[in-house]
């Protein structure tokens, strides 16, 4: 969009480049193209460089930096960048640099520009401290979600009995009735295989579902229990000519590479790749009680026995040697139905600050754009 200088809009002026860097001073404006959709716009209040995936603009005579940043926060700019976007995925859309500098922005007074600044320095501090408080109470809660589980699979909820000292990494006491066991004894361990590409009729009719590190994303919350359905699918054809094997309704799996650490459990016959590790119950293990106990090891599994920095792995000798409290079976039913019980209070509680967030979010939008429209008339707001 080109800029209208008979209603005061006017260019944003162009980069300036130290090295491979943009230089950036105080009042200069960083520009994220890839995330000025979503606000990745902000004031430098220092001196030093930032990446050319950034762009750096100086702001003229005519205008107060402050007053452009929250321009450029506005729905209006908001609604440009949309119209303008390039690209097909997250990864590659951005807002190109002719359009961005096209785009006309209003230029009121100096001191208007100042006054709408200052009110909105005021007004959007407010809104982001309330929003940084009920993000506090919501990481409370989220912990208070995990201690839940671990205080279920701990025997806190359910045992009357006396602790003892466990040991059990991941669990510093259980009840002194309780018995541990390594898992591989008390559930049969599986893993998994990819049928190879090579042979494409391997992949033909595919009907079994496969569980992949496509499936991780829906395991991160701790909130699905059940994989009732997967991204891609193998034949029978490629299970007969793989490692892969067929795990009954109610296998628990567990992401052992990349993604380490999330697990669930098979809600009917399936297969997974060789990034999961797989555990069919014995008589003496319920498998949405070893759910719990996988989710609540989970940060000792990363720390303890992961292996590697970027990516994760947890292999098999180490799998093997995982160790589970062992309740009395009807117990194990016990502490599932008392966790269960206690969760979706918290839950409902998160969603309710994460509703407030959005609407505080959704406020500071409308503020902003109000201010720098000219739609809210300061002359009659104290400052």
């Amino acid at each position: 969009m080109n800029p209208r200088p008979d209603d005061g809009g006017r260019q944003l002026p162009a980069e300036t480049t130290i090295s491979d860097y943009w230089l950036v001073r105080p009042g200069d404006i960083v520009f994220n193209p890839m995330w000025a959709m979503f606000g990745g716009v902000a004031e430098s209040t220092i001196e030093g460089a930032v990446s050319p995936a950034y762009r750096v603009y100086e702001p003229g005579p005519l205008l107060v930096p402050r007053f452009l940043h929250y321009f450029l926060r506005s729905r209006p700019a908001l609604a440009q960048y949309a119209l303008v976007v390039r690209g097909l995925t997250t990864f590659d859309r951005s807002v190109a640099r002719e359009d961005a500098e096209g785009m006309p922005i209003p230029v009121p007074p100096l001191d208007q520009q100042r006054a709408i600044a200052d009110y909105l320095d005021a007004e959007t501090a407010w809104i982001d401290a309330l929003i940084a408080k009920k993000r506090r109470m919501i990481s409370l809660l989220e912990e208070r979600w995990q201690n839940t589980m671990h205080d279920g699979v701990a025997g806190a909820l359910t045992s009357r009995d006396e602790n003892r000292s466990s040991p059990i990494p991941w669990l510093t006491a259980m009840p002194a009735t309780w018995r541990e066991a390594k898992l591989n004894l008390v559930a049969r361990l599986g893993s998994g295989h990819t049928p190879s590409r090579r042979h494409p009729e391997w992949w033909d009719e595919p009907t079994i579902p496969w569980i992949t590190t496509g499936e991780v994303a829906r395991m991160r919350s701790d909130r699905i229990e059940l994989v009732t359905k997967t991204r891609e699918m193998i034949s029978r054809k490629g299970l007969a000519n793989s490692s892969a094997e067929l795990h009954p309704a109610g296998t628990v799996v567990l992401c052992r590479t990349a993604s380490a650490g999330y697990s669930a459990i098979m809600s009917k016959e399936m297969a997974t790749s060789q990034d999961f590790a797989t555990w069919t119950c014995g008589a003496l293990l319920k498998p949405r009680f070893l759910l719990l106990c996988l989710r609540v090891m989970r940060q000792d599994l990363l720390g303890r026995l992961a292996m590697g920095s970027t990516h994760q792995t947890i292999y098999m000798p180490d799998i093997e040697s995982i160790k589970v409290p062992l309740p009395p079976i009807q117990e194990q039913d016990a502490i599932v139905q008392a966790v269960y019980e206690r969760l979706p209070e918290l839950d409902r509680a998160i969603q309710g600050l994460t509703r407030q967030i959005d609407l505080l979010s959704e406020r500071c939008r409308a503020l902003i754009t109000a201010a720098v429209t000219g739609d809210l008339d300061l002359s009659e707001v104290a400052v």
